[in-house]
């Protein structure tokens, strides 16, 4: 994805707390989504979109998914914002 996507997928304050929880270590959607007064297809559609933008990465375990943060994504942006305020040169 895009850089355009990944700004998109953390501009909603609901996936930036899904960020930071699974900064943590990785969680079922069940996990996440009793953290939340949220419908599961809503907690499902923030994970949509954070899967989209390729932040998290989902893993099968029998009858769950785990989510975990995607570091290399985060590690793009961050040198981008380091070479756009020159930081380095």
């Amino acid at each position: 994805m895009g850089m355009s996507e990944t700004f998109k997928a953390i501009a909603d304050p609901v996936r930036r707390d899904i960020l930071n929880m699974l900064k943590d270590g990785k969680k079922s959607a069940g996990q996440i989504a009793e953290q939340f007064s949220l419908t599961g297809a809503t907690v499902s559609y923030h994970l949509s979109k954070l899967k989209n933008a390729d932040l998290i990465v989902e893993q099968k375990q029998k009858n769950f998914i785990f989510y975990q943060l995607n570091t290399s994504v985060f590690e793009d942006v961050l040198g981008w914002i380091y070479d756009l305020g020159g930081v380095g040169k």
